[in-house]
C-alpha cells in the first residue's frame, strides 16, 4: 500500500511547490489524496476483516498512518506535499469528507429498523436509558476535570462536556449489528434487543448533537435559545414522521414509476437527504440530524427495493466511507501520546468510557429482567463506538469545541473500544443457549429466507370487473397485506372483459384489496405480534390496448397477478389478451383462472385449498402462495405429492419414498410457520392430472399449482395443467415462477400483439 505511494511521491515531488500537486495542479493533489485514502483504507480494512474486526477501523487506522503519526514522522516533506494544509487545497478534501458525513448518516438511518425497535421495546428502552445516562454523566463530568490546555476555551467546558458525554454514551449500530449477524444472533431475542438498543442510543445521540450544536452557535447556554432549539428539533421530528414520511414515499414512488433515466431514484434520495439537512441547518441544528432522519424515512419507503438500496450502499461504502474515516485519521496525531500526561489522560478516557458504557448497559439489562450472562453480553456489545464516535468527534473538531489533542484522544478511545468489543461479545454470546421459543421463531424466519412470498417487495395486479377479477384483487390483498406490500392495480373495464351477466359496482377492486390486506395484516399481528402498515395502493385504468400494462411492467414489480373472466376457452386455449399480458411482463406470473363451474368460493375455516406438488422449487412456491392466502381465515390446505415412481425397484422406491417424506416435511414446516392447518398425502398411481382431479373432487374450493411456462408464441404450462383446467370446477391458480425458452422483453418495452379480439 505504501510502496505505491512512495513511488508516486518520488516521481512527482521534485521541482514542485508545496501548494501544487502532481502535474503542478491542485486538482492533481486532490486526486492523489483520494487515491491514497481509498487504497490504504480499503486495504487495511480488508486485512482487519480477515481477523474478525470491522473494516471501518482499518480505514481509520489508514488515515492515521497517512497523517502526522506515521507518514508525517517518516517522511515529513512528502506527507505535507500530498496532504497540504494550504486552505484551498485542504478545502477540497474537507468538502468530500463533509459530504461523506451526510452520506454515512443517510446510510445509518436507512439501516435503522424501527419495526425491530417496536417489537422488543420493553427491554431495549431500559437498556438505552441507563446506557446513555450513566456514560453521559461520566463524560460531562470529565470535561470539568480535564486540563484547560485540552479545551479551546475554558468557557466552553459545558459544550465540551455535552460532546464528551455524547461520545461516551453512543454506540455504533453498524459494528454491533455486524458481530450479532456473524454470531447468528440477529434473529435471537437478545440479538434484537442489543441492536434495537444501539439504534435508540444512536438516535438519542444525534438529537443531543443537534441540540449541542444549537448551544455552541450561541457560545453559551441560554435558556431561551435552549428551549427554541429543543422545540425546533421536536417540531422537525414530528413533521418528518407524519407529513414528511408521505412526501418521501410519494417522491420515491413517482420517480421510480415515471423517470426513464438511469439511477433517477438515487438522485431523488440524495436530494431528499440534502433538503432535510438544509432544514435542520436553517433551524440552527447540525445537518447530520436531517441526513439521519432522511435515511430512516427512505429506509421505510415501501418502494425502496434491495437493488436500489444496494446501489446507494455501494457508492457510500466504496468512496465516502474510506475518504471520511481516512480524513478523520489524518486529523489525529498520535505523537501527542508521547507526552506522559496526555497518555495518562487518554488511558483514563478509555477506562471511563469502557466502564461507564458497560455499567450503564449492564444495569439496564438487569432492570429489564435479564440474567447475569445476558446483561454481560449487552454491556459488551454496547461498548463499541466505531464510526459513530468518529463522526461525533469530527463534528466537535470542525465546530472548534474540541482541540486536536482531545480529538486524538477520542479517536484513540474509539479504536481501542471497537477492537476490544468483537472478541468480548463473541465470548459473551457463546455462553447463551437458545430457548425453545427462540428456536421456533428462528426456524420460522429461516424458512422465510428460502421463501418466495416473503421476498416479494412490489405487486402488480391486472383484473377486470368480473367476480373472478374481484376475487383476484382479494387474493392480492391477502398476499400483500402481511408485509404492507405496495400494489398497483391495472383495472380492465367492463367493456373489455367482464361477463355480461355481472353488474359490477364502480371500481370494486380497491375495497377488495384492502379487505384482503386487513385480514392478512391482522393474521400477522396475531401470529407474530408484529404491526403491519397498510397496503400502498395505486390504480390505473386500462384502455385494453396493453400500453398501460407495458408502461408499468418495467417499474420493478416482483410478480404479476391476473384475473380476467374470459381468459381461456376449451377450444382455443388462453385468450389473446392473456397471451399479450404474459409477453409484456418478464417476471413471475400468477394467473387466477375460472374452472368449468361459475362459483367463486368463500375462503373460511370450512374451505380447502389443494396444492399438487412434485418436490420442485416451482411447486414449493405454489404451496407458499396457498399458505399465504389461507393464513388469515385458517383455510385448510392439502399438499398432494404426485409421484410417478410406483414401478421402480425396491432400492430406488425406498430412496424415492424418503425423498417424498422429506419434501412433505418441508411443506409441513412451512405450514407451521404460517400457522395454517395442513394435510399431506402421496399419490403414486395413474396420471398426475387424474390424481389431482380425484383429490379435488373431495371438496377442494380451489387448486393452486406451480407451473413452468413453456417456449412458444402462446401460453402453455404443460398437459397436466391443461387437464386440470379442463376438468376442475372451481378457480385454479397457476403460479408460473420460471420459464423455459421464453425471451424476456426489455423493461418498459411495448408488448407484441397476440391477436385481435378475445378467445
Amino acid at each position: 500500500m505504501f510502496l505505491g505511494a512512495i513511488l508516486l511521491l518520488t516521481a512527482i515531488q521534485p521541482g514542485h511547490a508545496a501548494t501544487s500537486g502532481p502535474g503542478g495542479s491542485a486538482e492533481g493533489t486532490f486526486v492523489a489524496e483520494i487515491m491514497l485514502l481509498l487504497v490504504v483504507g480499503r486495504g487495511l480494512g480488508e486485512v482487519l476483516e480477515r481477523f474478525g474486526q470491522p473494516a471501518v477501523v482499518g480505514q481509520l487506522i489508514g488515515g492515521i498512518l497517512l497523517g502526522p503519526s506515521f507518514f508525517g514522522w517518516l517522511w515529513p516533506s512528502a506527507q505535507h506535499f500530498i496532504f497540504s494544509t494550504e486552505p484551498t487545497q485542504k478545502a477540497m478534501i474537507d468538502a468530500v469528507s463533509q459530504l461523506g458525513v451526510l452520506m454515512l448518516l443517510l446510510l445509518t438511518g436507512m439501516e435503522t429498523d424501527l419495526r425491530l425497535v417496536r417489537r422488543v421495546s420493553t427491554a431495549c428502552f431500559s437498556i438505552s436509558a441507563s446506557g446513555v445516562i450513566i456514560p453521559f454523566a461520566c463524560g460531562f463530568a470529565l470535561a470539568f476535570i480535564l486540563p484547560a490546555s485540552l479545551l479551546p476555551e475554558s468557557s466552553q467546558a459545558i459544550v465540551a462536556g455535552l460532546f464528551l458525554g455524547t461520545a461516551l454514551s453512543i454506540s455504533s449500530v453498524k459494528i454491533v449489528a455486524m458481530i450479532i449477524r456473524e454470531m447468528n444472533f440477529m434473529r435471537r431475542d437478545l440479538g434484537q434487543v442489543i441492536v434495537s438498543s444501539a439504534i435508540i442510543e444512536d438516535t438519542i445521540g444525534w438529537l443531543i448533537i443537534a441540540i449541542t450544536f444549537g448551544i455552541a452557535t450561541h457560545g453559551k447556554v441560554e435558556l431561551w435559545s435552549l428551549f427554541t432549539t429543543i422545540a425546533s428539533v421536536a417540531i422537525f421530528m414530528g413533521l418528518s414522521f407524519t407529513v414528511g414520511r408521505r412526501i418521501v414515499f410519494t417522491a420515491i414512488r413517482w420517480t421510480n414509476d415515471v423517470s426513464r433515466s438511469e439511477y433517477a431514484v438515487i438522485t431523488v434520495i440524495l436530494v431528499i437527504m440534502g433538503v432535510m439537512a438544509l432544514i435542520t441547518n436553517l433551524i440552527g441544528v447540525h445537518t447530520v440530524l436531517g441526513a439521519f432522519v432522511a435515511g430512516i424515512l427512505i429506509g421505510e419507503s415501501p418502494i425502496l427495493t434491495e437493488h436500489i438500496e444496494g446501489q446507494l450502499r455501494g457508492l457510500i461504502t466504496a468512496l465516502f466511507m474510506p475518504v471520511f474515516f481516512g480524513t478523520a485519521g489524518l486529523s489525529a496525531d498520535l505523537t501527542v501520546l508521547a507526552d506522559p500526561t496526555i497518555a495518562l489522560f487518554t488511558a483514563g478516557l478509555v477506562a471511563i468510557a469502557s466502564v461507564g458504557k458497560f455499567s450503564g448497559a449492564f444495569v439496564g439489562g438487569k432492570l429489564a429482567g435479564m440474567s447475569w450472562n445476558q446483561a454481560v453480553a449487552v454491556g459488551s456489545a454496547m461498548n463499541a463506538r466505531g464510526s459513530t464516535e468518529v463522526i461525533v468527534a469530527s463534528i466537535g473538531l470542525s465546530m472548534g469545541i474540541l482541540t486536536h489533542t482531545l480529538f486524538t484522544m477520542i479517536v484513540t478511545m474509539a479504536i481501542l473500544t471497537t477492537l476490544a468489543m468483537p472478541p468480548m461479545l463473541r465470548w459473551a454470546l457463546s455462553r447463551l443457549p437458545m430457548t425453545p421459543d427462540e428456536k421456533e421463531r428462528v426456524d420460522r424466519e429461516t424458512l422465510d429466507e428460502r421463501g418466495f412470498i416473503a421476498k416479494l417487495e412490489r405487486l402488480l395486479l391486472a383484473a377486470d370487473d368480473s367476480a373472478l377479477g374481484r376475487f383476484t384483487a382479494y387474493l392480492a390483498g391477502l398476499v400483500g397485506g402481511g408485509s404492507g406490500m405496495p400494489t398497483t392495480l391495472i383495472r380492465f373495464g367492463a367493456g373489455h372483459a367482464a361477463e355480461p351477466e355481472e353488474d359490477a359496482a364502480p371500481a370494486p377492486h380497491p375495497a377488495e384489496i384492502k379487505r384482503g390486506a386487513e385480514a392478512s395484516a391482522s393474521a400477522v399481528r396475531r401470529n407474530e405480534d408484529m404491526p403491519v402498515d397498510k397496503v400502498h395502493l395505486t390504480m390505473r385504468l386500462s384502455d385494453g390496448s396493453g400500453k398501460v400494462l407495458a408502461n408499468e411492467s418495467g417499474k420493478g414489480y416482483d410478480m404479476l397477478m391476473v384475473g380476467l373472466a374470459r381468459s381461456r376457452s376449451a377450444k382455443e386455449g388462453f385468450s389473446a389478451r392473456l397471451n399479450m399480458i404474459a409477453k409484456t411482463f418478464a417476471g413471475p406470473l400468477c394467473l387466477v383462472l375460472k374452472g368449468t363451474g361459475s362459483t367463486i368460493p368463500t375462503l373460511d375455516e370450512t374451505a380447502k385449498i389443494l396444492v399438487p406438488v412434485n418436490g420442485t422449487q416451482v411447486s414449493r412456491r405454489a404451496a407458499e402462495f396457498a399458505l399465504a392466502i389461507a393464513r388469515p381465515h385458517h383455510v385448510r390446505v392439502e399438499i398432494l405429492y404426485v409421484s410417478r415412481d410406483a414401478k421402480r425397484g425396491n432400492g430406488l422406491a425406498s430412496l424415492s419414498h424418503r425423498n417424498e417424506e422429506a419434501v412433505l416435511k418441508d411443506f409441513a414446516d412451512l405450514a407451521t410457520r404460517y400457522g395454517v392447518p395442513v394435510h399431506t398425502a402421496i399419490r403414486k398411481r395413474g396420471a398426475p392430472a387424474d390424481a389431482i382431479i380425484r383429490e379435488a373432487a373431495k371438496g377442494a374450493a380451489m387448486v393452486v399449482m406451480g407451473v413452468t411456462q413453456r417456449a412458444g408464441d402462446k401460453l402453455f404450462f404443460g398437459n397436466t395443467a391443461d387437464a386440470v383446467l379442463a376438468r376442475f370446477k372451481g378457480p385454479i391458480v397457476l403460479l408460473a415462477s420460471e420459464r423455459i425458452g421464453v425471451q424476456a422483453p426489455e423493461p418498459g418495452a411495448a408488448p407484441r400483439e397476440a391477436g385481435n379480439g378475445e378467445a
